[in-house]
């Protein structure tokens, strides 16, 4: 029997793929270089927040190393280590089962600038990003950041009832026991 959790993993493998395939397609030529929608790291921040912090760190490093790997190929780790910093560290400041929209909408925005902050000076750190913080805002930070609260928006509803769930089912597990 398949479980919601194991269900969970597989919406966040679907969406790593979808990433690769069909988002290049939906997404114009011109912003290709400046769009980078990571998906998957927005489905993690929902993790942190409704869920548990140490279980988006976990999935955020799986997925931020399987993002080194196929996508960014500079270096292997600082998706990684990004994705599941930032995605703990959110849960750790908005832990809340039952986090209204507003809550969860500054989660994925402020995630968001975290985790490209982390990757910005990840990448100044071994000099592999020449640019000025200001133009890097601008030109990719914003821009995914808007794709990111948009996917918010559309996956919020869906997604809090099936992490309910799952809480739910937790709950009534430890009580039996």
């Amino acid at each position: 029997m398949v479980t919601r959790k194991q269900v969970l993993f597989l919406l966040l493998f679907v969406l790593f793929i979808a990433e690769g395939t069909i988002l290049p397609l939906l997404i114009p030529s011109g912003w290709q270089l400046r769009i980078s929608a990571n998906l998957v790291y927005v489905v993690i921040l929902f993790i942190a927040v409704y869920h548990h912090r140490h279980t988006a760190l976990v999935l955020g490093i799986f997925f931020g190393l399987l993002h080194d790997v196929v996508f960014y190929g500079e270096m292997i780790g600082p998706y990684g280590f990004a994705m599941g910093l930032s995605a703990y560290m959110m849960g750790l400041i908005f832990q809340a089962p039952r986090a209204p929209l507003p809550v969860m909408v500054t989660v994925v925005i402020l995630g968001s600038l975290l985790n490209d902050t982390m990757l910005f000076f990840l990448y100044k750190l071994f000099r592999l990003n020449h640019v000025t913080f200001d133009w890097a805002l601008l030109e990719y930070m914003i821009p995914n950041l808007f794709i990111h609260f948009v996917f918010a928006l559309i996956i919020y509803t869906p997604l809090r009832k099936q992490l309910e769930r799952i809480g739910k089912r937790k709950s009534k597990v430890q009580e039996a026991s």
